[in-house]
Parts: C-alpha cells; sequence; structure tokens
C-alpha cells in the first residue's frame, strides 16, 4: 500500500542520531530490514525482539521500500 501513513516509524534527532527506529523504542529499522534480508522471518524478529508487534515489521518493511522508490523528474 504506498499510501498507507508509517504512524509506527519515527525519526528523532535525539535518538540514534535521526535514524528511522520503531515508534516508542531504540530499534532501528535498518536491523529489521537487514534480519529479513538475511533470511529472519517475522517470527524469528517477533521472538528476538518480544516488544515488537507485527504491524512494527511489516511497516519497517514499507517504509524501506518507500525510501528506495527513485521519483521520476516531472517537467
Amino acid at each position: 500500500m504506498p499510501g498507507q501513513p508509517l504512524d509506527r516509524i519515527e525519526s528523532n534527532p535525539d535518538v540514534l542520531s535521526g535514524q528511522p527506529v520503531v515508534r516508542g523504542t531504540r530499534l532501528p529499522v535498518y536491523v529489521l530490514v537487514d534480519a529479513i534480508a538475511e533470511g529472519d522471518s517475522v517470527e524469528d524478529l517477533l521472538e528476538a525482539y518480544p516488544f515488537l508487534e507485527r504491524a512494527d515489521v511489516q511497516q519497517a518493511l514499507h517504509f524501506a521500500a518507500r525510501m528506495s522508490r527513485v521519483e521520476e523528474a516531472v517537467a
């Protein structure tokens, strides 16, 4: 869902120098995305980080996808 709000991801200059994290934690989005890329499942992440909810992981992936899009300039 490209227009989905990302209310579970936040960036605060006082938390990890502004890196995007799961809201209310110091867990960076890149940690979750890297873990999925290395073959961990969502269930693995939920077990490793018991404070996470499935929606946190899903939004982290949506965030990474959104950040990787290249918008074409409209002339």
